[in-house]
């Protein structure tokens, strides 16, 4: 889409005449007397407060037509809104979540107002063969893998990466959305990771699967691309390298990029020293610069220009830029500028391949909204801790293993949903001065007697425990312990965090014998405040600490990150070393 080249009215771009009323928060339409062409008509209807504008001019051949109900040559139309929203809603999407997240940036510019259904056709979608969870929910936790290719598609891009190559997951980034939307976090993983990648189900061209076999010890990157795997080979190697299962996808090229930075009008960053990369052809002095285009993508690709030359500093270097897209998409500038917006949503959209999940402008929007409230300093970059290889040789070093000791407890904070920032700190703190009481209250109640065995009565619920744990816990109660007034509930009906067995204060002794038998710690432990009918059973609920009954749970996730861990904030700006 070209604002530039068509629909003008003696050289007046007609997207530059919506602009921001800062008395009504709406746009309107601002030309002067010379631009008859676009002169309202008189007596067309008034646009509804919550429609975005619409290009007032009719589209070059080529362009597809607008959509019914979008504004007219020189006028405007009549506001049509859905339960009070429509269009409204896409145009804040697009306002608020495209500086959320500048590689979700999807999220935000493709709710654009102008040319839906074209924006729809921009996209192309993959059938990940069942990889994933299906899709990400509105009151859970999102993982998003986000996938950068170094496939040569695109015009301009043949001199990038291997010419070669069908594309490897050159950049991976795992982004983590707080259950409660108040915080995320982006861990990236190296391409040069040596991990295993499991069997893979693909989908073929027609419509048959086949199962492209695992490998072990390879390098992350071959995730990808090698041998027919497709996005969904890398969601189930992410799943299996950090426990977390994986939504949706999204995936762009070298075009993404180039396209992104010119349409936000340059991603401003910052050099310590000056830089000569004949690599990646990225030479620019000491200071501050703006970079677009093929600038910009010279910038995120450079591995000789900072740090230690390596992959990981270039994962550094690629963090800065995102930062850097998403306080530039936050500023004024880019959140009033309706041509900003119409470029980033064709932009956007033509750049990335998702998944059937995100397969439409709708589910999209629909992640925006997720999104549109994490506030930037709530938004942490991390990099999944690693080591040189051992097995190579000390002056050959080109892969890396995972550093188990720091990558544990990181991978246990986004598994758990903890936050890498202080968000909601006083919360956090009253929380915690909460858990504290409530477990000196529980422990008290464990220092009773306990019922026999027989007069224990619980009803068990899987809340996000194994397959089957419901069903293996009860047979295990009834026939091992002799708690033959124990049963199977099945599946609760949402999922718990933790462990938990809830009782009445006069089933207390029964919740002491039960804990015993289980190992359940004192946390585990909920009482009401009304005591309850004699053959009323208490509720116990397995949660994902939960492994087998006889077993102790899981430890308690952290609640630090490891100083040694690697982390940026995407609201502060960093000079590139």
């Amino acid at each position: 889409m070209d604002a530039q080249s068509r629909g003008r009215a003696e050289e007046i771009d007609p997207a530059d005449q919506w602009v921001l009323n800062p008395r009504t928060g709406h746009y309107e339409l601002q030309l002067n007397d010379s631009g008859a062409q676009a002169r309202p008509r008189v007596g067309a209807p008034r646009r509804s407060s919550t429609a975005a504008p619409s290009a007032p001019t009719a589209p070059s051949p080529g362009v597809p037509k607008p959509r019914r109900g979008d504004a007219p040559p020189g006028g405007r139309r009549g506001g049509r809104s859905r339960k009070g929203d429509g269009g409204g809603r896409r145009k804040k999407a697009l306002a608020v979540t495209g500086g959320t997240l500048a590689f979700l940036l999807v999220g935000g510019a493709v709710a654009g107002y102008l040319y839906y259904d074209h924006l729809n056709g921009n996209l192309s979608v993959t059938d990940i063969a069942g990889a994933g969870t299906g899709g990400f929910k509105k009151d859970q936790a999102i993982n998003i893998l986000v996938i950068g290719t170094d496939k040569r598609s695109g015009a301009g891009n043949e001199g990038y990466g291997d010419k070669d190559s069908v594309g490897h997951a050159d950049t991976t980034i795992l982004f983590h959305i707080a259950k409660d939307r108040s915080n995320a976090t982006a861990l990236s993983i190296p391409r040069d990771l040596i991990t295993n990648i499991p069997d893979c189900p693909t989908k073929q061209p027609d419509g048959t699967t086949k199962t492209v076999r695992g490998s072990k010890g390879i390098r992350f990157n071959n995730s990808l691309g090698q041998e027919g795997r497709d996005a969904g080979c890398t969601m189930r190697t992410v799943k299996d390298l950090t426990g977390i299962e994986v939504d949706n996808f999204m995936m762009v090229d070298f075009n993404a990029v180039k396209t992104l930075s010119t349409a936000v009008g340059g991603v401003p960053v910052c050099l310590d020293k000056a830089v000569d990369d004949p690599d990646s052809h990225l030479k620019l002095p000491q200071g501050e610069h703006r970079l677009q285009g093929e600038q910009a993508l010279a910038f995120v690709r450079t591995r000789h220009a900072f740090g230690n030359e390596s992959d990981l500093d270039r994962i550094k270097t690629q963090q800065q830029f995102l930062g850097s897209m998403m306080r530039e998409m936050k500023s004024k500038e880019t959140l009033t500028s309706p041509k900003k917006f119409f470029s980033l949503a064709e932009a956007a959209t033509k750049s990335l391949t998702v998944d059937q999940g995100l397969g439409s402008i709708d589910k999209l929007t629909d992640l925006a909204t997720e999104l549109k409230d994490i506030d930037l300093k709530n938004i942490t970059f991390t990099t999944l801790p690693v080591l040189d290889n051992p097995a190579e040789p000390a002056n050959r070093k080109a892969t890396v293993v995972v550093n188990q000791g720091l990558a544990d407890p990181l991978l246990q904070m986004i598994r758990g949903d903890v936050s890498l920032t202080e968000v909601e700190k006083k919360e956090q703190a009253a929380k915690e001065a909460a858990d504290a009481d409530a477990k000196a209250k529980q422990d008290a109640l464990l220092q009773g007697g306990r019922a026999a065995a027989g007069d224990v009565r619980v009803s068990v619920y899987n809340g996000g425990g194994p397959k089957g744990a419901a069903s293996t816990t009860l047979n295990w109660l009834q026939n091992t312990k002799g708690m033959t007034k124990a049963s199977n509930q099945g599946n609760a009906p949402s999922k718990v965090d933790a462990t938990q067995l809830e009782f009445a204060p006069n089933q207390a002794d029964q919740a002491r014998a039960l804990a015993d038998a289980l190992g359940l710690p004192a946390t585990a432990l909920k009482a009401g405040t009304s005591d309850a009918g004699a053959k009323t059973p208490m509720k116990l609920t397995l949660g994902p600490d939960f492994s087998q009954p006889g077993s102790p749970l899981a430890p308690p996730v952290p609640q630090e990150l490891p100083k040694d861990v690697q982390q940026a904030q995407a609201d502060k700006a960093v000079c590139a070393k």
